[in-house]
């Protein structure tokens, strides 16, 4: 089985090694088109408009920019320490041998394509929808080297990536995507709705439990019996598992 996950816009704000070596990390295939961002980014952060061209919140202008242009300088840490958002919390790395979790999880990147959690990056900011002036959107700028840099063996691919991320890589062969639903009575009929914040900490649970357990489902079939037995609502709809959140 292999989960891909998005990243975190919540990310740790210090590296505590080496600083980035483009060659050490997973996806060689990906290195040329990493260089290509990487110096589109550095362009992009220097213009006036950065801050819109970007998509950053006005309190993290500053910040942002300075890890953006300092990223080949950097100390750089694993990626199983970068990310700390919701999903990430409720991932709960630390609980989890690391081996497994490191041989099982791909982390999509608007900036790195896509990474194992032990590949070390620097802190940065830039989220696949962005479009860079030099480069057009990122989401395509990856499309092709993807194809080519992933070869994923025949295992289940789960996939927990959210759309932007999603739009970069589409698996050769059919892959489960995990949705995530509230539903409620209204008017004492049941109605579901999109979540977004709960979305994220029930993926980042089910991926844990999935891991913590050892669980190996080799078809969409048997994932959504093991997310079930593990305490979840959880309904197959063709290629989507979809999880049910009950108030």
């Amino acid at each position: 089985m292999h989960i891909l996950l998005p990243p975190s816009e919540k990310k740790a704000t210090d590296g505590d090694g080496p600083p980035l070596d483009l060659a050490s990390l997973s996806f060689p295939g990906l290195t040329q088109a990493r260089e290509r961002v990487l110096a589109a980014l550095d362009e992009a952060c220097r213009r006036d408009d950065a801050p819109d061209v970007l998509n950053l919140p006005a309190g993290q202008v500053a910040e942002a920019l300075a890890r953006n242009k300092a990223l080949h300088e950097a100390p750089a840490l694993p990626a199983a320490r970068l990310y700390t958002g919701v999903l990430y919390d409720n991932l709960d790395l630390a609980d989890l041998d690391a081996e497994a979790a490191a041989e099982q999880i791909i982390v999509f990147s608007g900036l790195w394509g896509a990474l194992r959690l032990t590949d070390r990056v620097p802190p940065y900011r830039l989220a696949m929808a962005v479009s860079l002036p030099s480069e057009g959107r990122l989401g395509a700028l990856w499309r092709p080297a993807m194809r080519e840099a992933l070869r994923l063996d025949d295992d289940l691919i789960v996939d927990m990536r959210s759309g932007p991320y999603a739009s970069a890589w589409k698996p050769p062969r059919p892959a489960v995507a995990v949705r995530v639903f509230r539903e409620r009575l209204v008017g004492g009929a049941p109605e579901r709705t999109v979540v977004s914040h709960m979305a994220k900490a029930t993926r980042g649970r089910i991926a844990h439990d999935l891991l913590k357990t050892g669980a190996s489902p080799r078809t969409p079939e048997e994932l959504q019996k093991a997310v079930a037995d593990l305490g979840h609502t959880a309904e197959l709809n063709g290629t989507d598992l979809d999880v049910i959140l009950h108030d």
